[in-house]
């Protein structure tokens, strides 16, 4: 599992542009908070041969998938939403994720994490009303 902001990260797929090329289909981590993106762990390496053996040969697009096999019931089972995932849901997810580990940052005495899931927890909540008045 991948943390940002003081919790988890999402699991997904999606295009990464390397130079003039891009990588479709690429398992990746997304912060729900600030939208940072990784290239999950487990295929990082790969990722980035691949990106730049197609960069050295010109290809403006390919797919990660035809070149790579990753494990896809294994891929994501460390993370706690996946993409596919019911938008609603994830977010409470999240939430009761960020109050946990809030009170695991209240009980040990780290300030630091507790602002940071504090932020983390302002922004799920909007995301959420958000999501309820659609």
């Amino acid at each position: 599992m991948s943390f940002c902001c003081g919790g988890s990260m999402i699991g997904t797929k999606g295009t990464l542009k390397h130079f003039r090329t891009q990588v479709h289909n690429v398992p990746l981590l997304v912060c729900p908070v600030c939208e940072r993106i990784e290239v999950h762990y487990k295929v990082e390496n790969e990722y980035e041969i691949l990106a730049e053996y197609a960069h050295d040969d010109g290809t403006p697009e390919i797919d990660f998938q035809d070149y790579v096999i990753e494990d896809e019931d294994t891929m994501f089972e460390n993370c706690v939403n996946v993409e596919e995932d019911d938008p609603v849901d994830m977010v409470k997810r999240q939430i009761d994720m960020s109050l946990d580990l809030l009170a695991v940052a209240k009980e040990i005495g780290d300030e630091k994490w507790e602002r940071d899931l504090k932020k983390r927890l302002a922004v799920m909540s909007l995301r959420r009303a958000r999501l309820q008045h659609k």
